[in-house]
């Protein structure tokens, strides 16, 4: 990746043989994510990687200036009532409305990071959204922070020394401004081959265009 930023979306590159992945850029905090972060947990045993990238999305919201449900009761309410909607679609357990806006993002996500670094990602994200959208646990604090961290099958104090530590607040901004220069500007986000898809409903538009060019790769290669 060049070192200098740059206004447009990195290709990714391939290896003759390597199953291309999907990044899925996602924040906790994000409520619409939920719904991507279930979707995912229902395509587990499909033959498409998904690699899990936590960054802040407060910070990019601020900085452009775009909170669109703090202090905005109406279009909040309206938020809620789609996304329960959503839910029963798309046959997700949920009960709204969740704890919002959370107060320890930053911890979440720092947490995510270091999940993400070791491998350990998904079952701690799934589990911090179920608790915080089922079970009414804000993400990012306790209990839900600590039994999240445990159901993944780690050590809360350790995981947590790691992640407030002073590299740990550091690799969550570093990876804010990563996502900020493939051009990512919401959550939950998915980049395939340097195409952004924005939303938990372009999910499948995602996954389209991942089989169009596996099919596209593999053909030139053969």
């Amino acid at each position: 990746m060049d070192k200098q930023p740059r206004p447009v979306f990195l290709l990714l590159r391939h290896v003759a043989g390597q199953m291309m992945a999907i990044d899925f850029w996602f924040s906790i905090g994000s409520t619409y994510t939920y719904l991507a972060v279930r979707q995912l947990e229902a395509l587990a045993d499909r033959a498409v990687e998904f690699r899990w990238r936590p960054f802040n999305v407060r910070s990019i919201m601020i900085e452009m200036d775009n909170i669109p449900f703090a202090k905005k009761p109406i279009k909040a309410a309206y938020m809620w009532r789609d996304i329960e909607r959503r839910a029963e679609k798309l046959g997700f357990e949920i009960s709204l409305p969740a704890p919002y806006p959370l107060t320890e993002l930053e911890q979440a996500n720092r947490v995510a990071l270091v999940a993400a670094n070791e491998g350990w990602c998904a079952p701690y994200a799934i589990e911090s959204y179920r608790r915080w959208f089922i079970g009414g646990e804000p993400a990012g604090s306790e209990p839900n922070l600590s039994a999240s961290i445990a159901k993944a099958g780690e050590d809360p104090a350790r995981v947590l020394a790691l992640a407030n530590s002073e590299t740990g607040i550091a690799d969550l901004k570093a990876a804010t401004e990563e996502a900020k220069r493939l051009g990512i500007f919401g959550s939950p986000s998915f980049i395939v081959d340097g195409e952004l898809f924005w939303g938990h409903d372009r999910l499948e538009d995602a996954l389209d265009w991942h089989a169009a060019r596996t099919a596209a790769i593999a053909a030139a290669a053969s």
